[in-house]
């Protein structure tokens, strides 16, 4: 077939969008040497592992130039680079592709078909079968003297941590393989449901390799190639990764100062039934809302009685600032926190260990139905036969004993919040953002320009921030970032510091209000 001549400026769906080349460009400005150079390097990396297949349209010049806050020099250089390497091919008319290698016959479909995209039910989607979220690149980038002030995690583990690991005793005449988890720590689990009002069976808990591990077997188990999936706009961009690599089809509400827009979600649901929806109902992530409890309730019946399986992820839930010092578990009475989803009717929740404790406990669960638990763990079983098992001995006992270490850290997030607010308003008075009631996050909206280009500029002075747009599936959010307070004072402070320095010369050009999560173009 031959191949279809496009305008630079026109895009098909399975073409990188500015945006998400950006996104899978990581770190690519924090080497030393000419921009060009090193922006060449990491094109080049990209095109060599595949994650530029052969034919992929690349952004034209200006619009590259733009996402990246660089002149468009340094785009034309670094294109011309790679084309003079045989890896880029530049044609008027028809914009810069990756080449082709010698004697490889053309893809079925076209020049045009790249892997992954696929026709399902007379719409087309677009599988991705790895990463392109900043939040996850910049964990797989070699240490530097970038801040990272995109993934928002404990800096470091409590000190309960490794006191229970070296009192640890392994279990005699067991094989190790639990692929639903530990008894004892689905013991635990359910038990905090239980206190917090939530009555819930060991059965209707599965152990997995942190949420996100939790949020991926629902995926698998629940949606298809062209489903329907009610996403909140915006939402966490780890989960819309995985809808992504299932080949959902985005339905986004948008997100307000209370939480998600239950009336719209109601009616989307009625509209579409889609196959799942996924909520964050306290503090949101990113923007830290909390979802009212009639909302709540009103948002779980119209999903029970329409049978749209609702997961509301609990990640962040223990994270309430207003929360008594001495109290194991969050109340759900007090003003800046709603009870959980799960007390209203039938909700799939996911949590973890993760914010309260430290990311490197790979501790996390699914409740729901124990016919859902069951069919999952045979899925867990099919991929890894269970998660470790002193992880989750050391799990349970910091279960518990849960209320030292999560007042500890509610201490921690509190300290961290004020700091940062203050900074902010010392030296960026123009940038805005609510103060949170819980949760790790700041939702910061800038004065003017995207959060795309002055994410890369901020990069080179040696910041990593998320740009608002990343996380919004309606193309929103293009004036926002997600600023963490987990860092300790003074570096929070270099960081704010370093950001107000990429302000001063940040220049934005003209541009659309709006941008595209193109992961979820059909």
């Amino acid at each position: 077939m031959k191949p279809i001549d496009r305008s630079p400026d026109m895009y098909d769906p399975r073409d990188p969008h500015p945006d998400e080349l950006v996104s899978r460009l990581g770190r690519w400005s924090a080497g030393r040497g000419p921009l060009y150079l090193l922006l060449a390097a990491r094109l080049r990396r990209l095109v060599d592992e595949g994650a530029l297949p052969p034919g992929a349209l690349l952004p034209p010049d200006r619009r590259l130039a733009k996402a990246l806050a660089v002149g468009r020099t340094t785009v034309v250089a670094a294109y011309d680079t790679l084309r003079q390497e045989g890896r880029l091919v530049r044609r008027q008319g028809s914009g810069t592709r990756v080449a082709r290698p010698a004697l490889a016959p053309e893809a079925p479909g076209g020049a045009d078909t790249l892997p992954g995209a696929e026709t399902h039910r007379g719409t087309e989607t677009a599988r991705v079968s790895e990463t392109s979220n900043p939040l996850f690149l910049h964990l797989l980038e070699a240490p530097d003297d970038v801040i990272l002030l995109s993934c928002a995690a404990p800096a470091q583990p409590p000190p309960e941590l490794a006191e229970a690991y070296r009192s640890l005793v392994l279990p005699d005449g067991d094989l190790g393989y639990h692929p639903a988890g530990l008894g004892v720590l689905r013991a635990a689990v359910a038990a905090r449901y239980t206190a917090r009002g939530v009555p819930t069976d060991p059965e209707q808990i599965l152990v997995t390799t942190g949420a996100q591990q939790g949020l991926s077997l629902l995926t698998r188990l629940l949606l298809a190639p062209g489903d329907g999936v009610l996403v909140e706009a915006p939402s966490y961009p780890g989960a819309l990764d995985l809808f992504r690599e299932a080949a959902a089809v985005p339905l986004p509400v948008a997100v307000g100062p209370d939480g998600l827009d239950v009336a719209e979600a109601v009616r989307v649901m009625e509209r579409h039934r889609p196959a799942l929806a996924y909520v964050v109902a306290r503090f949101q992530n990113p923007t830290g809302t909390v979802l009212p409890p009639l909302a709540g309730r009103r948002l779980v019946a119209a999903a029970n009685a329409l049978g749209v399986p609702l997961v509301d992820d609990e990640v962040l839930g223990d994270l309430a600032f207003d929360t008594a010092p001495d109290s194991a578990s969050p109340s759900p009475t007090s003003s800046g926190e709603s009870p959980s989803l799960s007390a209203y009717g039938e909700v799939i929740a996911v949590g973890s260990l993760s914010k309260v404790v430290w990311g490197g406990l790979r501790i996390g669960w699914v409740r729901g139905p124990v016919s859902l638990v069951a069919r999952l763990a045979r899925l867990k079983a099919l991929h890894d036969l269970g998660c470790d098992v002193p992880s989750q001995l050391v799990a349970a006992r910091l279960l518990d004993d849960f209320a030292a270490v999560r007042a500890a850290r509610l201490r921690a997030l509190r300290a961290g919040h004020a700091h940062l607010r203050a900074e902010l308003a010392r030296l960026l008075p123009s940038w805005s953002c609510a103060p949170a009631t819980g949760g790790q996050t700041l939702w910061v909206r800038l004065p003017h320009g995207d959060g795309v280009s002055f994410a890369q500029l901020a990069l080179r002075h040696g910041v990593a921030v998320l740009p608002g747009a990343t996380a919004d599936a309606l193309g929103g959010s293009v004036r926002r970032l997600r600023l963490h307070f987990l860092l300790p004072p003074e570096t929070l402070t270099e960081a704010v510091r370093r950001l107000a320095a990429a302000w001063a010369e940040y220049t934005p050009g003209p541009g659309p209000e709006r941008s595209s999560l193109r992961g979820f173009t059909v």
